[in-house]
Protein backbone atom coordinates (compact mmCIF):
# COMPACT_ATOMS: atom_id res chain seq x y z
CA UNK A 1 0.00 0.00 0.00
CA UNK A 2 1.29 3.46 -0.86
CA UNK A 3 2.09 5.83 1.91
CA UNK A 4 0.54 9.25 1.81
CA UNK A 5 2.48 11.96 0.02
CA UNK A 6 1.45 14.52 2.60
CA UNK A 7 -1.25 17.18 2.57
CA UNK A 8 -0.86 19.90 -0.05
CA UNK A 9 0.55 23.10 1.37
CA UNK A 10 -2.39 25.42 2.11
CA UNK A 11 -0.59 28.41 0.64
CA UNK A 12 -1.42 29.08 -3.02
CA UNK A 13 1.09 27.79 -5.53
CA UNK A 14 3.24 30.75 -6.65
CA UNK A 15 2.32 32.30 -9.96
CA UNK A 16 4.17 31.18 -13.07
CA UNK A 17 5.07 33.67 -15.83
CA UNK A 18 2.53 34.75 -18.41
CA UNK A 19 2.64 32.41 -21.38
CA UNK A 20 3.70 29.40 -19.31
CA UNK A 21 2.21 26.34 -21.04
CA UNK A 22 0.00 24.07 -18.91
CA UNK A 23 -1.07 20.74 -20.33
CA UNK A 24 -1.70 17.02 -19.96
CA UNK A 25 -0.23 14.08 -21.88
CA UNK A 26 -1.31 10.73 -23.31
CA UNK A 27 -0.02 8.29 -25.93
CA UNK A 28 -1.76 6.58 -28.83
CA UNK A 29 -1.23 2.93 -27.95
CA UNK A 30 -2.27 3.50 -24.35
CA UNK A 31 -5.66 5.08 -25.07
CA UNK A 32 -6.80 4.76 -28.69
CA UNK A 33 -7.60 1.07 -29.01
CA UNK A 34 -7.17 -0.92 -32.20
CA UNK A 35 -10.32 0.37 -33.93
CA UNK A 36 -10.08 1.81 -37.40
CA UNK A 37 -7.38 1.10 -39.91
CA UNK A 38 -3.85 0.56 -38.66
CA UNK A 39 -0.96 -1.83 -39.08
CA UNK A 40 0.13 -4.05 -36.22
CA UNK A 41 2.74 -2.59 -33.92
CA UNK A 42 5.49 -4.21 -31.88
CA UNK A 43 3.19 -3.75 -28.88
CA UNK A 44 0.40 -5.72 -30.55
CA UNK A 45 2.87 -8.55 -31.10
CA UNK A 46 4.31 -8.28 -27.59
CA UNK A 47 0.99 -8.30 -25.73
CA UNK A 48 -0.20 -11.30 -27.74
CA UNK A 49 2.54 -13.40 -26.11
CA UNK A 50 1.38 -15.03 -22.84
CA UNK A 51 3.09 -13.68 -19.75
CA UNK A 52 4.35 -10.45 -21.27
CA UNK A 53 1.72 -8.23 -19.56
CA UNK A 54 1.17 -8.76 -15.85
CA UNK A 55 -2.63 -8.89 -15.98
CA UNK A 56 -2.72 -10.60 -19.37
CA UNK A 57 -4.46 -7.62 -21.00
CA UNK A 58 -3.91 -5.87 -24.32
CA UNK A 59 -4.63 -2.38 -25.64
CA UNK A 60 -7.17 -3.64 -28.18
CA UNK A 61 -9.83 -1.42 -26.58
CA UNK A 62 -7.89 0.60 -23.97
CA UNK A 63 -9.94 3.81 -23.50
CA UNK A 64 -11.44 3.60 -27.02
CA UNK A 65 -10.23 7.15 -27.58
CA UNK A 66 -10.50 6.48 -31.32
CA UNK A 67 -14.30 6.55 -31.06
CA UNK A 68 -14.62 8.76 -27.98
CA UNK A 69 -12.06 11.48 -28.64
CA UNK A 70 -14.70 14.21 -28.63
CA UNK A 71 -15.66 13.23 -25.10
CA UNK A 72 -11.99 13.46 -24.14
CA UNK A 73 -11.61 16.85 -25.84
CA UNK A 74 -14.54 18.06 -23.76
CA UNK A 75 -12.70 16.88 -20.64
CA UNK A 76 -9.65 18.87 -21.77
CA UNK A 77 -11.77 21.96 -22.32
CA UNK A 78 -13.36 21.56 -18.89
CA UNK A 79 -9.95 21.17 -17.32
CA UNK A 80 -8.82 24.44 -18.88
CA UNK A 81 -5.41 23.32 -20.12
CA UNK A 82 -3.54 25.33 -22.73
CA UNK A 83 -2.26 22.27 -24.57
CA UNK A 84 -2.76 18.55 -25.09
CA UNK A 85 0.24 16.33 -25.72
CA UNK A 86 -0.89 13.20 -27.57
CA UNK A 87 1.02 10.86 -29.84
CA UNK A 88 0.50 10.01 -33.48
CA UNK A 89 0.51 6.27 -34.12
CA UNK A 90 2.97 5.41 -36.87
CA UNK A 91 1.15 2.09 -37.55
CA UNK A 92 -2.14 4.00 -37.92
CA UNK A 93 -0.63 6.56 -40.28
CA UNK A 94 0.71 3.70 -42.43
CA UNK A 95 -2.90 2.72 -43.22
CA UNK A 96 -4.78 4.47 -46.06
CA UNK A 97 -7.07 6.57 -43.85
CA UNK A 98 -4.94 6.69 -40.72
CA UNK A 99 -4.33 10.43 -40.70
CA UNK A 100 -8.05 11.19 -40.93
CA UNK A 101 -8.40 10.48 -37.20
CA UNK A 102 -5.66 12.96 -36.28
CA UNK A 103 -7.15 15.52 -38.67
CA UNK A 104 -10.42 15.32 -36.73
CA UNK A 105 -8.65 15.38 -33.38
CA UNK A 106 -6.59 18.47 -34.21
CA UNK A 107 -9.65 20.31 -35.54
CA UNK A 108 -11.67 19.45 -32.44
CA UNK A 109 -8.84 20.55 -30.15
CA UNK A 110 -8.65 23.92 -31.86
CA UNK A 111 -12.42 24.32 -31.65
CA UNK A 112 -12.11 23.71 -27.89
CA UNK A 113 -9.28 26.24 -27.51
CA UNK A 114 -6.65 23.59 -26.74
CA UNK A 115 -3.30 23.59 -28.53
CA UNK A 116 -2.34 20.23 -30.10
CA UNK A 117 1.19 19.03 -29.30
CA UNK A 118 1.80 15.71 -31.11
CA UNK A 119 4.59 13.30 -30.24
CA UNK A 120 5.62 11.50 -33.42
CA UNK A 121 6.97 8.32 -31.79
CA UNK A 122 5.78 6.99 -28.45
CA UNK A 123 7.04 3.39 -28.61
CA UNK A 124 4.43 1.91 -31.01
CA UNK A 125 6.79 0.98 -33.84
CA UNK A 126 5.23 -0.77 -36.86
CA UNK A 127 5.82 -4.51 -36.42
CA UNK A 128 7.55 -4.66 -39.80
CA UNK A 129 10.37 -2.37 -38.60
CA UNK A 130 13.27 -2.76 -36.16
CA UNK A 131 15.31 -0.04 -34.44
CA UNK A 132 18.38 -2.27 -34.72
CA UNK A 133 18.31 -1.42 -38.42
CA UNK A 134 19.61 1.97 -39.53
CA UNK A 135 16.98 2.23 -42.27
CA UNK A 136 14.27 2.61 -39.62
CA UNK A 137 15.56 6.12 -38.91
CA UNK A 138 15.13 7.07 -42.56
CA UNK A 139 11.68 5.47 -42.65
CA UNK A 140 10.76 7.52 -39.59
CA UNK A 141 11.74 10.75 -41.34
CA UNK A 142 9.54 9.81 -44.30
CA UNK A 143 6.59 9.18 -41.98
CA UNK A 144 7.20 12.49 -40.16
CA UNK A 145 7.13 14.35 -43.49
CA UNK A 146 3.74 12.82 -44.28
CA UNK A 147 2.31 13.86 -40.90
CA UNK A 148 3.76 17.37 -41.17
CA UNK A 149 2.30 17.86 -44.62
CA UNK A 150 -1.18 16.91 -43.38
CA UNK A 151 -1.24 18.59 -39.97
CA UNK A 152 1.39 21.32 -40.26
CA UNK A 153 -1.11 24.02 -41.18
CA UNK A 154 -2.59 23.73 -37.66
CA UNK A 155 0.05 22.12 -35.44
CA UNK A 156 2.61 24.64 -34.21
CA UNK A 157 4.48 22.63 -31.57
CA UNK A 158 6.06 19.21 -32.20
CA UNK A 159 7.80 16.42 -30.28
CA UNK A 160 9.92 13.95 -32.22
CA UNK A 161 10.46 11.01 -29.82
CA UNK A 162 9.33 9.99 -26.37
CA UNK A 163 11.87 8.47 -23.96
CA UNK A 164 14.34 6.74 -26.27
CA UNK A 165 16.30 5.71 -23.15
CA UNK A 166 13.42 3.62 -21.79
CA UNK A 167 12.57 2.22 -25.20
CA UNK A 168 16.19 1.10 -25.55
CA UNK A 169 16.62 -0.28 -22.03
CA UNK A 170 13.21 -1.82 -21.43
CA UNK A 171 12.34 -2.85 -24.95
CA UNK A 172 15.68 -4.06 -26.28
CA UNK A 173 18.16 -4.56 -23.41
CA UNK A 174 16.17 -6.36 -20.69
CA UNK A 175 13.01 -7.46 -22.52
CA UNK A 176 10.43 -5.93 -20.19
CA UNK A 177 8.71 -3.96 -22.98
CA UNK A 178 8.07 -4.49 -26.67
CA UNK A 179 9.66 -5.81 -28.76
CA UNK A 180 11.08 -7.90 -25.91
CA UNK A 181 14.78 -7.95 -26.79
CA UNK A 182 17.25 -9.10 -24.13
CA UNK A 183 20.40 -7.78 -25.76
CA UNK A 184 21.89 -5.87 -22.82
CA UNK A 185 24.68 -3.68 -24.25
CA UNK A 186 24.16 -5.04 -27.76
CA UNK A 187 21.05 -2.83 -27.73
CA UNK A 188 23.17 0.33 -28.09
CA UNK A 189 22.47 0.60 -31.85
CA UNK A 190 18.81 1.09 -30.91
CA UNK A 191 19.75 4.20 -28.95
CA UNK A 192 21.84 5.56 -31.83
CA UNK A 193 19.22 4.90 -34.49
CA UNK A 194 16.50 6.58 -32.41
CA UNK A 195 18.69 9.63 -31.89
CA UNK A 196 19.45 9.69 -35.61
CA UNK A 197 15.71 9.43 -36.29
CA UNK A 198 15.18 12.44 -34.04
CA UNK A 199 17.67 14.53 -36.02
CA UNK A 200 16.22 13.44 -39.35
CA UNK A 201 12.73 14.23 -38.06
CA UNK A 202 13.82 17.75 -37.05
CA UNK A 203 15.11 18.26 -40.59
CA UNK A 204 11.90 16.88 -42.11
CA UNK A 205 9.77 19.14 -39.93
CA UNK A 206 11.87 22.20 -40.79
CA UNK A 207 11.60 21.34 -44.50
CA UNK A 208 7.81 21.27 -44.09
CA UNK A 209 7.88 24.75 -42.55
CA UNK A 210 7.39 23.59 -38.96
CA UNK A 211 8.92 25.30 -35.95
CA UNK A 212 8.81 24.96 -32.14
CA UNK A 213 10.30 21.46 -32.19
CA UNK A 214 11.53 19.46 -29.19
CA UNK A 215 12.20 15.96 -27.91
CA UNK A 216 10.83 14.30 -24.73
CA UNK A 217 13.72 12.61 -22.92
CA UNK A 218 13.32 11.05 -19.49
CA UNK A 219 15.77 12.22 -16.84
CA UNK A 220 16.29 12.04 -13.11
CA UNK A 221 19.13 12.61 -10.66
CA UNK A 222 21.36 9.60 -10.02
CA UNK A 223 22.37 9.20 -6.39
CA UNK A 224 25.24 6.93 -5.32
CA UNK A 225 24.22 4.41 -2.66
CA UNK A 226 27.26 5.44 -0.58
CA UNK A 227 30.60 7.24 -0.81
CA UNK A 228 32.31 3.94 -1.53
CA UNK A 229 34.22 4.24 -4.86
CA UNK A 230 32.48 1.14 -6.21
CA UNK A 231 29.07 2.73 -5.63
CA UNK A 232 30.05 6.11 -7.04
CA UNK A 233 31.53 4.46 -10.13
CA UNK A 234 28.38 2.39 -10.67
CA UNK A 235 26.18 5.47 -10.22
CA UNK A 236 28.28 7.41 -12.70
CA UNK A 237 27.86 4.66 -15.28
CA UNK A 238 24.09 4.52 -14.72
CA UNK A 239 23.89 8.31 -15.15
CA UNK A 240 25.93 8.01 -18.34
CA UNK A 241 23.67 5.30 -19.72
CA UNK A 242 20.25 6.71 -18.85
CA UNK A 243 20.83 10.48 -18.82
CA UNK A 244 23.96 11.70 -20.60
CA UNK A 245 23.84 9.21 -23.48
CA UNK A 246 20.55 10.75 -24.65
CA UNK A 247 21.03 14.40 -23.68
CA UNK A 248 24.57 15.14 -24.87
CA UNK A 249 24.27 14.05 -28.53
CA UNK A 250 21.22 16.32 -28.86
CA UNK A 251 22.56 19.27 -26.87
CA UNK A 252 26.33 19.04 -27.43
CA UNK A 253 26.67 17.06 -30.64
CA UNK A 254 28.81 14.36 -29.07
CA UNK A 255 28.55 11.12 -27.14
CA UNK A 256 29.91 11.15 -23.58
CA UNK A 257 33.01 9.28 -22.41
CA UNK A 258 33.84 7.43 -25.62
CA UNK A 259 30.38 5.92 -26.06
CA UNK A 260 30.43 6.97 -29.71
CA UNK A 261 33.02 4.27 -30.37
CA UNK A 262 30.36 1.68 -29.55
CA UNK A 263 27.81 3.07 -31.99
CA UNK A 264 27.28 1.83 -35.57
CA UNK A 265 27.86 3.68 -38.83
CA UNK A 266 29.57 6.99 -39.51
CA UNK A 267 29.00 8.34 -36.03
CA UNK A 268 30.67 11.72 -36.65
CA UNK A 269 28.38 12.41 -39.60
CA UNK A 270 25.34 11.12 -37.72
CA UNK A 271 26.04 13.40 -34.77
CA UNK A 272 25.73 16.43 -37.02
CA UNK A 273 22.20 15.27 -37.79
CA UNK A 274 21.36 14.31 -34.21
CA UNK A 275 22.43 17.77 -33.01
CA UNK A 276 20.09 19.67 -35.32
CA UNK A 277 19.03 22.60 -33.11
CA UNK A 278 15.79 22.15 -31.21
CA UNK A 279 13.62 25.00 -30.01
CA UNK A 280 13.07 23.48 -26.57
CA UNK A 281 14.07 20.42 -24.60
CA UNK A 282 11.43 18.17 -23.06
CA UNK A 283 12.05 16.35 -19.78
CA UNK A 284 9.89 13.58 -18.33
CA UNK A 285 10.53 13.46 -14.58
CA UNK A 286 9.34 10.90 -12.05
CA UNK A 287 12.05 10.24 -9.43
CA UNK A 288 15.78 10.05 -8.71
CA UNK A 289 17.51 6.67 -8.86
CA UNK A 290 19.71 5.30 -6.08
CA UNK A 291 22.51 3.24 -7.61
CA UNK A 292 25.24 1.07 -6.17
CA UNK A 293 27.78 -1.49 -7.26
CA UNK A 294 26.44 -4.75 -8.73
CA UNK A 295 25.28 -7.24 -6.10
CA UNK A 296 25.65 -10.39 -8.15
CA UNK A 297 21.92 -11.07 -8.30
CA UNK A 298 18.95 -9.69 -10.17
CA UNK A 299 17.29 -6.75 -8.41
CA UNK A 300 13.72 -5.45 -8.43
CA UNK A 301 13.15 -1.82 -9.33
CA UNK A 302 9.84 -0.11 -10.09
CA UNK A 303 8.17 -3.33 -11.10
CA UNK A 304 11.14 -4.36 -13.25
CA UNK A 305 13.71 -7.09 -12.83
CA UNK A 306 17.20 -5.74 -13.51
CA UNK A 307 19.58 -8.51 -14.64
CA UNK A 308 22.53 -9.47 -12.45
CA UNK A 309 24.90 -8.96 -15.40
CA UNK A 310 24.49 -5.17 -15.33
CA UNK A 311 27.46 -3.23 -13.92
CA UNK A 312 25.26 -1.48 -11.36
CA UNK A 313 22.35 -2.27 -9.07
CA UNK A 314 19.34 -0.07 -8.40
CA UNK A 315 18.50 0.33 -4.72
CA UNK A 316 15.43 1.43 -2.80
CA UNK A 317 15.40 5.05 -1.63
CA UNK A 318 14.48 4.59 2.02
CA UNK A 319 12.52 6.99 4.17
CA UNK A 320 10.42 8.36 1.33
CA UNK A 321 6.71 7.93 0.67
CA UNK A 322 5.95 5.94 -2.46
CA UNK A 323 3.20 5.83 -5.08
CA UNK A 324 1.05 2.77 -5.74
CA UNK A 325 3.72 1.80 -8.28
CA UNK A 326 6.34 1.81 -5.51
CA UNK A 327 8.12 4.81 -6.99
CA UNK A 328 9.67 7.18 -4.42
CA UNK A 329 8.22 10.67 -4.16
CA UNK A 330 11.06 13.20 -4.32
CA UNK A 331 9.79 16.54 -5.64
CA UNK A 332 13.03 18.33 -4.79
CA UNK A 333 14.72 15.92 -7.21
CA UNK A 334 13.04 17.88 -10.01
CA UNK A 335 14.64 21.11 -8.79
CA UNK A 336 18.00 19.35 -8.48
CA UNK A 337 17.71 17.92 -11.98
CA UNK A 338 16.81 21.21 -13.64
CA UNK A 339 19.53 23.16 -11.89
CA UNK A 340 21.99 20.44 -12.89
CA UNK A 341 20.98 20.74 -16.54
CA UNK A 342 21.38 24.51 -16.41
CA UNK A 343 24.80 24.28 -14.81
CA UNK A 344 26.04 21.45 -17.05
CA UNK A 345 24.84 22.61 -20.46
CA UNK A 346 24.75 26.39 -20.05
CA UNK A 347 23.91 28.25 -23.24
CA UNK A 348 23.65 24.98 -25.17
CA UNK A 349 20.44 24.22 -23.28
CA UNK A 350 17.30 25.62 -24.90
CA UNK A 351 14.18 26.39 -22.85
CA UNK A 352 12.85 23.36 -20.98
CA UNK A 353 9.34 21.94 -20.94
CA UNK A 354 8.33 19.26 -18.42
CA UNK A 355 6.59 16.93 -20.87
CA UNK A 356 5.57 14.33 -18.24
CA UNK A 357 5.19 14.26 -14.49
CA UNK A 358 2.65 12.21 -12.58
CA UNK A 359 1.91 9.27 -10.33
CA UNK A 360 -0.15 6.11 -9.99
CA UNK A 361 -2.86 6.03 -7.32
CA UNK A 362 -6.23 4.34 -6.95
CA UNK A 363 -9.53 6.00 -6.18
CA UNK A 364 -11.64 8.96 -7.25
CA UNK A 365 -10.81 11.00 -4.13
CA UNK A 366 -7.11 10.88 -5.00
CA UNK A 367 -5.68 13.24 -2.42
CA UNK A 368 -2.27 11.56 -2.72
CA UNK A 369 -2.10 12.58 -6.38
CA UNK A 370 -3.06 16.14 -5.49
CA UNK A 371 -0.28 16.24 -2.89
CA UNK A 372 2.19 14.81 -5.41
CA UNK A 373 1.34 17.34 -8.13
CA UNK A 374 1.25 20.23 -5.67
CA UNK A 375 4.74 19.40 -4.40
CA UNK A 376 6.25 18.91 -7.87
CA UNK A 377 4.77 22.10 -9.28
CA UNK A 378 6.22 24.01 -6.31
CA UNK A 379 9.59 22.34 -6.94
CA UNK A 380 9.36 23.40 -10.57
CA UNK A 381 8.68 26.99 -9.53
CA UNK A 382 11.73 26.89 -7.23
CA UNK A 383 13.86 25.88 -10.22
CA UNK A 384 12.36 28.68 -12.29
CA UNK A 385 13.09 31.21 -9.54
CA UNK A 386 16.72 30.09 -9.48
CA UNK A 387 17.15 30.93 -13.15
CA UNK A 388 16.19 27.76 -15.00
CA UNK A 389 14.29 28.66 -18.18
CA UNK A 390 11.20 26.45 -17.91
CA UNK A 391 8.32 27.18 -20.28
CA UNK A 392 5.71 24.49 -19.60
CA UNK A 393 4.43 21.57 -17.52
CA UNK A 394 2.38 18.56 -18.67
CA UNK A 395 0.73 16.15 -16.24
CA UNK A 396 0.84 12.45 -17.03
CA UNK A 397 -1.92 11.62 -17.70
CA UNK A 398 -5.36 12.81 -18.72
CA UNK A 399 -6.90 9.32 -18.48
CA UNK A 400 -6.22 6.09 -16.68
CA UNK A 401 -4.90 3.88 -19.48
CA UNK A 402 -3.02 0.78 -20.61
CA UNK A 403 0.20 1.06 -18.62
CA UNK A 404 2.41 -1.04 -20.90
CA UNK A 405 3.64 -4.28 -19.27
CA UNK A 406 1.61 -3.46 -16.13
CA UNK A 407 -1.64 -3.65 -18.10
CA UNK A 408 -4.52 -1.85 -16.40
CA UNK A 409 -3.21 -2.24 -12.86
CA UNK A 410 -1.76 1.28 -12.61
CA UNK A 411 -3.85 4.43 -12.72
CA UNK A 412 -2.04 7.65 -13.65
CA UNK A 413 -5.10 9.60 -14.85
CA UNK A 414 -6.77 12.76 -13.67
CA UNK A 415 -9.86 11.04 -15.07
CA UNK A 416 -10.97 7.60 -13.86
CA UNK A 417 -11.67 4.95 -16.50
CA UNK A 418 -14.22 2.20 -15.94
CA UNK A 419 -12.73 -0.28 -18.38
CA UNK A 420 -15.94 -2.35 -18.52
CA UNK A 421 -18.22 0.55 -19.51
CA UNK A 422 -15.59 3.07 -20.75
CA UNK A 423 -17.23 5.69 -18.54
CA UNK A 424 -14.96 8.63 -17.74
CA UNK A 425 -15.23 10.20 -14.29
CA UNK A 426 -13.08 13.19 -13.30
CA UNK A 427 -11.19 12.58 -10.06
CA UNK A 428 -10.55 15.05 -7.26
CA UNK A 429 -7.17 15.75 -8.86
CA UNK A 430 -8.89 16.83 -12.10
CA UNK A 431 -10.87 19.47 -10.21
CA UNK A 432 -7.79 20.51 -8.22
CA UNK A 433 -5.73 21.00 -11.40
CA UNK A 434 -8.62 22.89 -13.02
CA UNK A 435 -8.74 25.26 -10.05
CA UNK A 436 -4.96 25.67 -10.10
CA UNK A 437 -5.07 26.72 -13.76
CA UNK A 438 -7.84 29.21 -13.06
CA UNK A 439 -5.81 30.69 -10.21
CA UNK A 440 -2.73 30.95 -12.40
CA UNK A 441 -4.70 33.02 -14.85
Amino acid sequence: MATDAGDPTPDPIPRFPDGFLWGVSTSAHQIEGAAGERERSVWDEFTAEPGRVKDGSTAAVACDHYHRHREDVALLAGLGVDAYRFSVSWPRVNSPSGLDFYDRLVDDLYAAGVRPVPTLFHWDLPASLDWLQRDTAARFADYVAVVAERLGDRVTKWITLNEPAEHTLLGHAIGAHAPGGELLFDALPVAHHQLLAHGLAVRALRAAGASDIGIANSHGPTWPASADPADTEAAGFYDLLLNRLFAEPVLLGRYPDGMGELMPGDVAADLKVIAEPVDWYGINYYAPTLVGAPQGTATEFGGLTMPAELPFSVREIEGRPVTDFGWPIVPEGLTELLRGFRDTYGDRLPPIVITENGCSYEGLDDQDRIAYLDAHIRALHTALESGVDVRGYFVWSLLDNFEWAEGYARRFGLVHMDYATLQRTPKASYHWFRDLLRAQR
